[in-house]
This record gives C-alpha cells, structure tokens and sequence, in this order.
C-alpha cells in the first residue's frame, strides 16, 4: 500500500549528504521539523523548516535531554491512520500525523573509541533518536523511517517513483533496518557498561557486528559463509587477488594470531587447515621464511604465510616460487608487490593495523554459545618450573618458551619439536599424545637438517612416560610440559635417569 507523505521530523548527528534529499521533501511540498543543530543546518542550505519547540508548544529542557520526547511527536509518529479512536485521540489534542522519520543516533561508539571519560560517554547515549525510530519502525504500515544517510538515494527514488509516497515493500524494509540499528545501539552501550564494571559474562549477552563480506560459501559448497567484524572497518586490508573464502579467513586468522605472539616485527608462520606447519622467529626474516618453510615444505604447498614484517623484493622472489594461497604481511614494498601481483589470484593481505587488544573466542551450535577469553598469556620465565637436575642453558629455555608459545596455537593432542628459535617438527590433532610425537619426530627427520640441541613442547602433561621416552629418543635433549599428571614423578625420574632437562609449566594450553 502506498503512503502519501505530508510531513517530515528530522533530527540528525550525520548531517552529510543532506541538501539532495531535502530538495526532493521541498519538491514534493513535505513539512519538515526538526530541532537543535539539524535546524540550523537544515535552515542553513536555505530549506523551510519548523523547530521541534515551536511545533510541540513546549521548549526543551534539561540542556537538550528532552527535545523530542513530547505526546504531539510520539502521538503523531505512532497512530494508526486507519484506527477511528487513533484519528479520535489526535483531532481531540489538536495533534498532526508525522509520516517520516529521518534520525540517526549520538556517536556512542565513536566517543567511546576517543575518550575514557565516563561522564562524556554517557552523554552520548541517544535517548530520543531511538525513541523515535523504535515508533516509526513499528508503524512502518504508515510511517517510513530512514535510520543512515546510506538510505537517502533509495528514498529520493521512492519518493519519485510514487509521487511524494513510499510503498509498502520499502516501508517493510527501512522498518527491518532500523530495528537492527537501535539493537546494533543498545549492544554496543550493554557492552560498554559490562567493561567500565568488568563483568566478562553478564546474564544476557549482547553483540553487535558488521557485515564485512557475504562469502561464496562456507567450509563447503554447499554451506552458507559471511564475515563480520566488531569494527565497522575491516582492520585486514586485501590488495590484490581473488575473494577470500570462509577457510582462507580461518585460517588467515590463525596465523596472524600466531604471528601477533612473536616478538614485534619478527618471525614467519605458515599455516595449513587452521594448525600451523611451520614457525620460526628468527630476527632476519628472509631466514625466519626458510626456516618456517623447512618444517614441512610439502603442508606449506597451497598454504598461508603470515610474515610479522614488511615484505621486500628479495622476500617475495622466494615467496613466489612455491604455490600459496594467501601471504599476509605488515604491508609490502613497490617492487615486492609488483612481484607478487604477477600472480593475479594470489591473496595479499596487509595486516598492519589489526591489534589483539579484547580477544573472545566463540563457538556455538544451534541455541548453545560457548564464550572464552583467548590464550594470549604473555610467557617469561616465571612460568616455568625447571624439576629436573640437569639445568637447561639460556638457548634451551629460550627455544623451549618458544616451542611452548607454537604449542598452544597447535590442535590439541600438540607436539612441538624446534632449534634455533624455529620449529622442525610439529605433531597435532591426535587423539593420541604418544601419535602426535610420531608425527612430529616423522616430519623432523623427514626435512630437517639440524640434528642439534633438539626442545620438545607438549600443550599438556605426558599421562605415561612413552611420550617423553620417545621425544628422548629422537633426539631431544630439552622438554617442556604442563604438570599435573599423576605420573609427574615417574617422568620427572625418567628425565635425570636420561640427563633430560625437563620443564613443567604452570598452565596447561588445549586448542581444540
């Protein structure tokens, strides 16, 4: 059903792209109310407008936080045009029908993104903008309202298209899209107030995310895939090659979140299927690639690289010479890219400005959410207990921490086998910790070439000593585990009868 529409309130903190839309209202002879500074602009780009004071009879109070919040504004918006008490109530108080609603909310997210002050940020909580689109919203068979300036192109077509009135298809539409964005806006302020208190899992919890892309499909063909954000910004900037699939973001955010881990413009990660296959933090980063790449060249083919460092013209000569799906990179020189753009369906990722500041991981099936916060404990040597008699020197606790720290990234049963702050052998997945050895002794001896002051990393304790005997065997002459096995003595025995230096965290580390 069409809707002829007559008269206008608009109350704005966009004020952009406005006059287009205000010349379409003026063409078709719209009353516009307004108040505070939408007025003055509106008045500014020399349009008629009412003040919202001078229309209700009664001026605002309380320094603006009760403008719109008045029974002529509500009244107007929310009656049913059909309804014979409805028109009854509104000619008896001598009120008028508002037929479009144009608002768009204080800039709540922004403020609290700029400053910590409490007091500020609780002044931009919009009372009256929400008031007013939650009623035009649920009247949508009478009211149109328009809740970001996105939207004024579509209105300015509707509006032509049924000479000053909308349908209701589009009514219907603007009504979904603004009762996303007062939930959008009241989930960012719940969340806000659960952090000024610090409460992590509040009775009801509320989150608020931004369409980044519809993906082609998700795991599989024949699954659905999108990606949202928090940010109504992608903080991943992609720069060349095809459209990322739902796998490639798993697993795009699996290596980052390893490389984020390393020191500070250091290492190189490659991951395969969510697990990494290759890490190594090494400072010169031509030599952290071809370490990380020397764990398991054969994984890394068709993989992802995320270096934690910006790629140069010799960098990107050795990354092109292997097949990957995705390098990710804190940004990339010219003649790097030129290189790499050679091959047009390769992925590249700056992630220059993604940060790790709150992480929750999440994971949900059906009507059940399971809400953690994620595994980003910073280790240092209070961590770890050493319990053997043989003391491990400063190259072998540092390569243990390492291993330790690609541990806990790894699917859990993990087994981490590394030297020289790079990883040579790495076991994950397995139902079985004693198969995870297997695996990671296997790729060692398979490509690595360092026979040499091997560590081993478990991301929980050995149940049995069969585990440890095995990593001992192999060649490794360092391990770090979590304690808590019944059987800690048995190993803690096993390791001095083979002068092991042998390490107990203090926290265990599963990735499932």
């Amino acid at each position: 059903m069409m809707r002829k529409i007559k008269s206008a309130l608009i109350s704005l903190s966009d004020k952009s792209n406005l006059k287009p839309l205000l010349k379409e209202l003026r063409r078709n002879n719209i009353k516009i109310i307004s108040s505070g500074g939408t007025f003055k602009t509106i008045r500014k780009l020399k349009f008629k407008c009412f003040d919202v004071s001078d229309f209700t009879g009664f001026k605002e109070i309380l320094n603006g936080r009760v403008k719109t919040l008045h029974p002529k504004i509500h009244a107007g918006i929310l009656n049913k045009r059909n309804n014979k008490s409805h028109a009854d109530d509104i000619k008896r108080n001598n009120f008028e029908n508002i037929d479009l609603v144009i608002v768009n909310f204080y800039p709540f997210e922004k403020t609290i993104e700029q400053t910590k002050n409490h007091s500020k940020i609780i002044e931009n909580i919009d009372v009256g903008g929400p008031t007013m689109v939650r009623a035009a919203a649920k009247n949508y068979n009478h009211v149109t309202v328009i809740t970001s300036a996105n939207h004024y192109s579509e209105l300015i077509n509707e509006l032509k298209r049924n000479k000053g009135g909308t349908s209701l298809k589009f009514r219907e539409k603007m009504s979904r899209l603004a009762f996303s964005e007062t939930a959008y806006y009241d989930a960012v302020i719940s969340n806000y107030f659960n952090r000024f208190k610090n409460i992590s899992f509040p009775k009801r919890k509320v989150l608020y995310t931004n369409l980044v892309e519809k993906l082609r499909y998700g795991e599989n063909p024949h699954q659905m895939g999108a990606f949202y954000s928090q940010n109504k910004r992608n903080e991943l900037k992609q720069i060349h090659g095809k459209s990322l699939s739902y796998n490639n973001y798993n697993d795009i955010f699996a290596a980052i979140t390893i490389s984020k881990s390393l020191p500070k413009n250091t290492g190189t990660v490659i991951v395969k299927h969510g697990n990494p296959c290759g890490v190594s933090a090494l400072k010169n980063s031509l030599d952290s690639y071809i370490s990380a790449l020397e764990t398991d060249p054969i994984s890394a083919f068709g993989g992802i690289v995320s270096c934690n460092y910006k790629i140069t013209q010799k960098h990107a000569l050795m990354l092109n010479k292997i097949f990957l799906e995705v390098i990710v990179a804190n940004g990339f020189d010219k003649k790097a890219l030129k290189i790499l753009k050679s091959k047009k369906n390769l992925r590249l990722i700056d992630s220059s400005k993604i940060s790790f500041n709150e992480v929750w991981k999440f994971n949900s099936l059906n009507n059940f959410t399971f809400i953690q916060s994620e595994d980003k404990k910073i280790f240092s040597k209070k961590d770890f207990r050493i319990v053997s008699k043989r003391k491990p020197n400063k190259s072998q606790l540092d390569n243990l921490m390492f291993a330790f720290n690609v541990c806990r990234y790894t699917k859990s049963n993990a087994i981490v086998l590394a030297s020289n702050k790079s990883t040579i052998g790495i076991g994950s997945g397995q139902p079985s910790r004693l198969d995870s050895c297997e695996i990671a002794i296997s790729k060692m001896n398979k490509f690595s070439k360092i026979k040499n002051e091997i560590v081993a990393a478990s991301d929980a304790f050995f149940p049995f000593v069969d585990g440890i005997e095995k990593l001992v065997q192999s060649g490794a002459s360092a391990i770090v585990q979590p304690a808590g096995s019944i059987r800690d003595k048995e190993i803690i025995k096993f390791a001095n009868e083979t002068n092991t230096v042998l390490v107990f965290s203090k926290t265990r580390h599963f990735r499932h």
